[in-house]
């Protein structure tokens, strides 16, 4: 066996090399890793006797042959890009939400666009300036549109698809030419494709999940739409995979499975992420894959992404660190602060990539990890039991607008200015008082259902990094309704550790959803007030900061609502 697979990963336990190679024995001696090659349901079940769960198991573990089979898709997906480029298309836009939208969005940031190849827009915000702002930068003649949902039925999905299509309408006497599907069979949307005449529709295989879909069309369509080398990709790719297949001890991925899930036993839960700059868009996808896949039965390894390094004093014994290094790139101040840290004690995973492509190899590496970490973890690394939850509660309240024409009214706690401030907490009426409930090995978490633009993200880093030195608490920052295809799994699922702040605001832009009696700015209010509400309801630790004015001031956050 190659052993560039070890020189390439170098995990630093500390002091919990014991239970991480106890457990590694026992899973050799189980025949653990024959048995994942085998997609042996039963590695998550701790009873096998229960046949529908390991069944439902087994039938999700499609990913781990995916690249291998879609390397003869590779001339096909080239010769549908080429098409496109060669009708005149310049723009592509991705309309999806999580897995669907996540991976393509690696690919752009990461890539870009080949030359002559079109580039890619990720629209997964039902935010109406969101929707807006992508609108009014295309033109409709050369755009062609990506309609992703595994489902089929993702409601802020077909709601940008109802609302693109019939702008595409009004310069196109066959607008269908304009679009692409990417669903599973039999699907709502795979019905409305065929109706409206959609220049191709992609079926996508049953047994893999949105967050394990990178190299299925899900990801490789959009990759060879911009002109990327998806050959080399999906060659890396199965190049990591036949390293792997080995004894376990030398079994890369596994190691850094049993690693995050034994830690997440021992307290140190929170997984903190730093990448080289080039590579760093990297860092969506993999939160998305931890905290959807972990975050259930009272549980959960909390994924950290976009904190800065700073001190290890600014750290708690709740924390690892990865870092994932990409050669050649501007990696000095990382190196430095990154040794700090192992010198500090702190359990250390670090990963070297020759080059962009070698990302190829990290999708692999942390979809087996985060499975092996279920295991430990005795847990479905593969459904999402909370999910719904925010989703029922928005399609009540919106079921109540179209009832009443409004969505329901709820009095505030406290008016601070042109703030709103809501919360369910016993004997908490302000921010003050939610940070007051922080305990050592929370997390804090920013819900931001606001436009996502360069201030904002400049505001939202700035306040996560005061919230962390002040609390020494692990932070994240979501912008709904990204997020809650995210995150939201995990927030409502673990082990009540995290306190949540949601930033919400009447939008003073509106834009209709065709057909459906309400605009893109009613659907965001209803999913954050659905979020606010599932949280609550699961006694999360949660305020809502509600804008009134004309426009979102963010620095009112710490200006009127907060003393920190």
């Amino acid at each position: 066996m190659s052993t560039d697979i070890q020189k390439r990963q170098i995990l630093v336990a500390q002091g919990y090399s014991h239970s991480i190679d106890a457990r590694l024995y026992i899973w050799k001696k189980e025949n653990v890793l024959t048995r994942f090659w085998q997609k042996d349901g039963t590695i998550w079940v701790s009873d096998p006797t229960e046949a529908a769960q390991t069944s439902s198991l087994t039938d999700r573990l499609g990913w781990l042959t995916i690249a291998e089979e879609m390397r003869s898709k590779v001339d096909e997906l080239v010769a549908f890009a080429n098409e496109v480029k060669d009708a005149g298309f310049t723009e592509v836009v991705l309309l999806g939400m999580g897995g669907s939208s996540l991976t393509p969005e690696v690919f752009m940031k990461t890539f870009g666009n080949a030359d002559g190849y079109p580039a890619l827009t990720v629209l997964d915000s039902t935010h109406p300036a969101s929707v807006k702002r992508v609108a009014d930068s295309l033109d409709y003649k050369t755009t062609i549109f990506i309609v992703s949902s595994k489902s089929g039925g993702t409601v802020e999905t077909l709601s940008f698809y109802k609302y693109f299509f019939s702008e595409v309408s009004k310069i196109s006497n066959t607008p269908g030419d304009h679009f692409v599907a990417i669903t599973d069979p039999n699907s709502k949307l795979e019905a409305t494709a065929k109706d409206k005449g959609f220049r191709r529709i992609f079926s996508s295989p049953h047994d893999i999940g949105g967050r394990y879909s990178t190299f299925t069309y899900f990801g490789l369509v959009p990759a060879a739409l911009i002109g990327l080398d998806i050959a080399t990709l999906l060659d890396r790719t199965i190049g990591m995979i036949n390293d792997v297949k080995d004894d376990i001890p030398y079994n890369s991925p596994l190691n850094l499975g049993v690693m995050m899930g034994e830690l997440a036993l021992a307290g140190r839960d929170k997984i903190t992420f730093f990448m080289s700059p080039q590579i760093d868009a990297f860092g969506a996808w993999v939160e998305q894959l931890i905290a959807e896949s972990t975050g259930k039965k009272e549980k959960g390894i909390v994924p950290i992404v976009d904190e800065n390094l700073t001190a290890s004093a600014h750290y708690g014994d709740d924390r690892f660190f990865v870092y994932i290094r990409l050669e050649g790139d501007e990696n000095s101040e990382l190196d430095n602060g990154f040794q700090t840290l192992e010198e500090a004690g702190f359990p250390i995973v670090k990963i070297n990539l020759n080059d962009r492509f070698d990302l190829g190899r990290e999708f692999f590496r942390w979809g087996l990890a985060t499975a092996a970490a279920g295991a430990v973890l005795e847990i479905n690394p593969f459904d999402q039991p909370n999910v719904e939850l925010a989703k029922i509660k928005a399609r009540e309240l919106m079921a109540k607008y179209k009832e009443t024409g409004e969505l329901p009214i709820v009095e505030p706690n406290l008016r601070e200015g042109n703030i709103e401030i809501y919360t369910t907490i016993e004997n908490v009426k302000t921010l003050d008082d939610v940070l007051a409930t922080i305990k050592p090995n929370d997390y804090l978490c920013l819900m931001a259902y606001i436009p996502q633009t360069k201030d904002s993200d400049e505001f939202l880093s700035v306040l996560r990094h005061v919230l962390r030195n002040k609390f020494r608490v692990a932070t994240s920052v979501g912008y709904g309704p990204r997020f809650l295809h995210s995150t939201g799994q995990l927030h409502k699922g673990d082990g009540n550790k995290g306190v949540f702040i949601q930033l919400t605001h009447a939008p003073t832009i509106n834009v209709p959803i065709p057909d459906e009696g309400y605009t893109f700015g009613t659907l965001l209010l209803a999913q954050a007030q659905g979020d606010y509400q599932a949280l609550a309801d699961r006694s999360r630790r949660i305020v809502r900061l509600h804008f009134t004015g004309e426009s979102v001031n963010l620095l009112d956050v710490l200006k009127g609502a907060t003393s920190i």
